[in-house]
């Protein structure tokens, strides 16, 4: 088996028209930095944004999606943790949000040594935690096509301000995450969120080769 880990961040957001949103934007991975977009359409349509066909293939290969689609994605980021401003574009899809105060779990997190909790060992433990903190979210989990995949957070912080277009339609308010968009076997958090992070996917050793192409 070969472990790949992926550090970054990961933005959540309902919007009030029935679509969810989950921005992964990761600055160390096997690939170098890039980000993607899981869409959860309010028809039930899960779709993935991805900017090349490694980024398609690897996580469509590990999430489901009904529809894959490769768009250039480029993420910018004005300032850091609290306060900043993320803009995002991604084919149809333009998204800006603003990050705001740390949730009490983000101080616990921090609290952490970093290779305690990108630890299997550890993820196995706030894997018996996070359900009851936040229902729906899993740490550790069965992906695709045999493949085992554990979150290791950082940090937590709250999302306060959302505003999405696809296609030119505005896609309404910010809400919750309701209902789970159904892309893996863990969600993100209910409250629109931005979740610092390692995540970490062990491959069977047939598959691991080819995915690094």
């Amino acid at each position: 088996m070969t472990t790949h880990r992926f550090t970054g961040h990961i933005a959540g957001v309902g919007t009030s028209d029935g679509t969810r949103l989950v921005l992964g934007c990761w600055s160390a991975t096997p690939h170098g930095p890039f980000a993607d977009v899981m869409v959860a359409h309010p028809d039930g349509r899960r779709e993935l944004l991805a900017p090349d066909d490694w980024v398609a293939d690897f996580v469509s290969a590990t999430y489901t999606f009904d529809t894959v689609t490769r768009v250039p994605v480029h993420v910018v980021r004005t300032g850091f943790s609290r306060a900043s401003r993320w803009t995002v574009t991604a084919g149809a899809l333009t998204w800006h949000f603003s990050v705001g105060p740390r949730a009490l779990l983000g101080l616990a997190l921090q609290a952490v040594p970093r290779p305690l909790g990108e630890s299997l060992g550890f993820a196995r433990f706030t894997n018996l935690v996070a359900p009851r903190l936040m229902p729906g979210v899993r740490t550790l989990g069965t992906a695709g096509n045999g493949r085992t995949e554990w979150y290791s957070a950082h940090d937590l912080h709250a999302i306060t301000y959302s505003r999405a277009t696809w296609g030119g339609r505005d896609l309404g308010a910010l809400t919750d995450m309701t209902p789970p968009p159904d892309f893996g076997f863990s969600s993100t958090p209910r409250r629109p969120s931005l979740t610092a992070l390692t995540s970490s996917v062990r491959i069977p050793d047939d598959d691991a080769a080819a995915a690094l192409r």
